[in-house]
């Protein structure tokens, strides 16, 4: 099994971040934040992507909790796209589709190293758990961004916000999950007719 793992820390004036994370895990975590609804987010991601998962962040100067979850959306991209490595041998783009009660979340991937998001998950209320919804999408761009990676979301039904925004966490682990596994058939190869993974 490879060691594909990543250890960040990111100190400014405004927050401290730290992650852990281990690409080939069990689902553990370890996630605090602050922010409820955040780590609730952060614990579906990694119980349901099979990802081993620390997060710790506080705020040092953040009246309105943007600089606390960007941050940590910064560094856990970056942390996920140098556990990744190379990127050889990946199986490289995945979706999934998951529901939770009336909501239903898909998203696609393609963790080939190019950042771009293109989120569409409007909500009902400003803020779920400390989360406003803008911040949610947000976060997911800062994400794939970082993380070097083409991300798509959209909610597909769903009226409870808190359930929208579960289902969207769940399918992103899902669809991260299948895009990371390695592919035995292709092992050591960069997966791209250009012989490169973009940066």
């Amino acid at each position: 099994m490879p060691n594909r793992k990543a250890i960040l820390e990111r100190d400014t004036g405004e927050t401290r971040v730290s992650v852990e994370m281990v690409i080939d895990g069990t689902g553990q975590y370890q996630v605090k934040t602050g922010i409820p609804m955040l780590d609730h987010m952060l614990s579906q991601l990694a119980k349901h992507g099979a990802f081993d998962l620390k997060v710790s962040a506080e705020a040092k100067s953040d009246p309105d909790g943007h600089h606390l979850i960007e941050d940590v959306a910064i560094v856990l991209g970056r942390a996920f796209g140098q556990a990744l490595g190379e990127r050889k041998g990946l199986v490289r783009m995945a979706h999934a589709l998951v529901p939770l009660d009336e909501a239903l979340a898909l998203v696609a991937v393609d963790v080939g190293g190019r950042g771009y998001a293109q989120i569409d998950t409007p909500f009902n209320a400003e803020e779920v758990g400390g989360l406003t919804s803008d911040m949610a999408r947000h976060f997911l761009e800062t994400f794939a961004m970082e993380g070097r990676l083409n991300l798509h979301a959209k909610f597909l039904s769903g009226l409870n916000d808190h359930h929208k925004i579960e289902a969207l966490f769940k399918a992103l682990a899902k669809a991260l999950d299948a895009a990371t596994q390695l592919d035995p058939r292709i092992a050591g190869q960069v997966p791209s007719t250009k012989g490169v993974i973009d940066s």
